[in-house]
Formats: C-alpha cells, sequence, structure tokens
C-alpha cells in the first residue's frame, strides 16, 4: 500500500514538473514584441561617427528609431523622406538614429554617401538590437519620448514629408 502512494506522489510531482517545463518553454519561445505604451528596450552602439549612445542617452529628446536595409527597397525609398524629417525636426529636440541590419559594410557605407545621411546612423550587422524589438520586416520605426515609452510605431515605409506624421510627431514635443 505505501509502494502505491509513493508511486502516485511520484506520478504527481513529475505531471507538476512537466507542466511547469511547459510554461518554461513557452515563454520562452514567445515572441518579443515592442508596441506602443511599452516601455523601449534600452541598447548601446557605436554610431558612425564613432560616439557610443544608447536609449537612454536620448533623455529629454524624442527619439525616432528607424531599423532600416540597404537591400531593402522600401527602406531605401523612405530614406530621402527621413532626411527631410530630421532636418525639419531636429531643431526642435526630436532625433533621428538609423540603425542598418546591413552585413555588407561596404555596401552600407556606399548607401550612405550616396544618400547623403546626416541623421546618426550604425550597423548592426547580427540584428542584436532590432531583435530586442521584436522587428523582423524592415523598415520599422518607434518614436521614443523622454520617458523611454514608444508612443508611435510604425512598420513599412512612410513619406515623413508627410504633413499628419509632422504633426504627430510635434504634438510630442
Amino acid at each position: 500500500m505505501a509502494s502505491v502512494k509513493t508511486e502516485r506522489l511520484l506520478q504527481a510531482i513529475i505531471a507538476v514538473c512537466l507542466v511547469g517545463l511547459g510554461y518554461v518553454i513557452a515563454d520562452a519561445l514567445r515572441e518579443k514584441v515592442v508596441g506602443v505604451g511599452d516601455t523601449a528596450p534600452d541598447f548601446s552602439i557605436i554610431t558612425d561617427s564613432g560616439r557610443r549612445i544608447s536609449r537612454s542617452d536620448f533623455g529629454g529628446k524624442l527619439l525616432v528609431l528607424n531599423f532600416w536595409a540597404t537591400w531593402c527597397p522600401p527602406c531605401v525609398e523612405e530614406m530621402p523622406s527621413l532626411e527631410e524629417f530630421h532636418r525639419r525636426l531636429a531643431p526642435s529636440g526630436v532625433v533621428v538614429l538609423g540603425i542598418s541590419v546591413d552585413q555588407n559594410e561596404r555596401a552600407y557605407r556606399a548607401f550612405l554617401e550616396r544618400a547623403r545621411v546626416t541623421f546618426a546612423t550604425a550597423r548592426d550587422p547580427e540584428a542584436r538590437i532590432s531583435a530586442e524589438y521584436g522587428t523582423f520586416k524592415y523598415p520599422e520605426t518607434y518614436i521614443i519620448d523622454r520617458s523611454g515609452k514608444v508612443v508611435i510605431k510604425h512598420i513599412g515605409p512612410r513619406d515623413w514629408t508627410d504633413e499628419q506624421i509632422i504633426r504627430n510627431v510635434r504634438a510630442l514635443l
């Protein structure tokens, strides 16, 4: 009789362990996707100008964080309007940071030179930062307020000179 109770106790313990393991596996497989209202993950990267920056370095300013790549036609298409957006809103305290997931450094540098991009840029060839945000479609842009919260998220290309986008961003200042 004692061995039956011991066997049932062991079965119960195994069942509880299997359920717990299932929850751990499910949580590990769950995709992290940062959305509007979430705190933006912090990051640290060295820009093309050689400056190490992190998300927390932009306290007091509105950060427009754009993930892109030279091999992504919609990314290339939106770059001139993002540059114009930067020129128009930088004096108001809006910072644009473009993080490329390009693995080919030569193609990346050649594109930036041709496009004459003046906003801060950096290359993250392992896509570690975009993965922290749950980004897998490019371009993807997060507008992060002074407190580090994502207030706007755009998936896909935008015309950053569109007056509605500019009004929405100015309203956040």
